[in-house]
């Protein structure tokens, strides 16, 4: 009979403790907001990609080849004291014919550049055509860069997220408001390359012709987000 009332009374305690509000009646209304603001800039670091591709039926010859390409690469890199130049990507791997047999060796070595100064990097590049492959060229921001533009946006976010709290806090009929939570978020950038646009007219027959590129701009977002508290 005990168990039979326990039972009973727990039973009908339970939707009591259910039913009651999550949030106490009359308290002031939490609003969620996100704010952003942004910057087109225009891209100040280049960096570009070259790549030896070469064949060779005896892998250790063919691996030779690839290091004397990519050893003089990074040599005449050195004569451009603002481009930073290092190795990329190396491979080897065998080659078949129809009938599933070795035929020989295929390898690819690379060397990276990256630079501020676009001049230097379109001299070297076109130095370099003449024995490895342009892979590809993108454009940003550096990082230096990027910082200065993200604290000045720090600034503008925080303002426009404030803005928008006032107009909410406004909306649901409070006098004002009070910042429960903010996150700031950086990092966000768009970028916008543009393609090589044309080549210097003038160049020696065995020469590679010096490219011209155009930077283009990216875009530097930063966004607060973050709870206010109407009051």
């Amino acid at each position: 009979m005990l168990r039979h009332v326990l039972f009973s009374l727990l039973a009908f305690a339970a939707p009591l403790a259910s039913a009651q509000p999550a949030t106490p009646a009359g308290a002031a209304p939490q609003i969620e907001l996100t704010a952003e603001a942004s910057r087109e800039v225009p891209n100040d670091l280049m960096t570009a990609t070259l790549a030896i591709d070469a064949n060779d039926t005896n892998p250790a010859v063919l691996a030779s080849a690839l290091n004397r390409t990519t050893t003089e690469a990074l040599r005449v890199a050195g004569e451009f004291r603002d481009v930073r130049a290092r190795s990329g990507g190396s491979q080897t791997f065998p080659v078949y014919d129809r009938q599933n047999r070795q035929t020989g060796w295929r390898g690819r070595a690379e060397v990276r550049l990256e630079s501020r100064d676009f001049q230097q990097m379109a001299q070297l590049i076109a130095r370099l055509q003449s024995s490895m492959q342009l892979g590809g060229i993108a454009f940003g921001i550096s990082p230096e860069a990027r910082r200065q533009i993200e604290n000045d946006l720090i600034n503008e976010a925080v303002s426009a997220f404030r803005a928008r709290a006032d107009l909410a806090a406004k909306a649901v009929g409070a006098r004002g408001y009070r910042i429960k939570r903010l996150a700031i978020n950086t990092g966000g950038v768009a970028p916008f390359p543009r393609p090589m646009a044309r080549m210097a007219p003038a160049a020696a027959p065995d020469s590679v012709a010096v490219p011209v590129f155009e930077a283009g701009t990216s875009q530097v977002q930063v966004s607060a987000q973050g709870m206010v508290e109407a009051e």
